[in-house]
């Protein structure tokens, strides 16, 4: 490993978010998951979550090819669950608050939106969206204001706006200015990324399974 490599990993092990992750309920493309771990790994998160209720896609893994997802797979981990009551008493280890992109009369716009607080971002399939379980776990929804035509942008789409908004407000704040990770959960993700960089090449699987 190059001096320059070791210090891109020690610089982005630094600027991981810990209280800003993504749920994915029933989303079956896979370009769509991929997309969105790219931009997962863009904003700093280290895990997402993928939440499969449906019984035809409770399947026992996920994989999602490098292709797909240009390599974020690689430093960005997957926990995968398909009962929904698991899946969110782990969230709520981690985040305070559980937004979920649902038209409703409550909903509220992104940008009135706390992100600098422990959050988790809730997104649903590509048709019918968010399961009524799946819903009674939020803590509340949430728009993208739109003045278009056609008011509806692709799951992928959502996600990267949603998640630079994010983004914009830890910035602010210096969240990327310095390490909001414990030491020890520091030096364990980069350990990680060591180990990691020597399997080149390699797509992963899963590596977390709850039902």
């Amino acid at each position: 490993m190059t001096p320059e490599r070791k210090k891109k990993f020690e610089e982005v092990a630094a600027r991981r978010q810990p209280g800003l992750t993504v749920i994915l309920e029933n989303v079956t493309d896979q370009h769509n998951i991929g997309a969105v771990l790219r931009s997962c790994d863009s904003v700093g998160i280290s895990h997402i979550y993928i939440l499969n209720t449906e019984p035809h896609l409770a399947t026992d893994t996920i994989i999602i090819g490098k292709k797909t997802s240009s390599g974020a797979r690689k430093w960005v981990d997957v926990l995968y669950f398909t009962d929904a009551g698991c899946c969110f008493e782990h969230v709520r280890q981690h985040c305070r608050f559980v937004y979920s992109t649902n038209l409703g009369e409550d909903s509220t716009d992104l940008f009135d939106l706390d992100l600098t607080q422990p959050v988790a971002l809730l997104f649903g399939n590509e048709h019918s969206g968010l399961s009524k379980e799946t819903l009674v776990h939020s803590d509340g929804n949430f728009i993208i204001p739109q003045v278009g035509m056609v008011r509806s942008l692709n799951i992928s789409v959502a996600c990267a706006v949603s998640l630079y908004e994010a983004y914009r407000q830890r910035r602010l704040k210096g969240f990327y200015d310095q390490s909001h990770m414990t030491e020890t959960a520091h030096d364990t993700l980069l350990k990680q990324y060591f180990e990691r960089h020597k399997t080149k090449g390699r797509s992963r699987k899963t590596i977390r399974k709850q039902k």
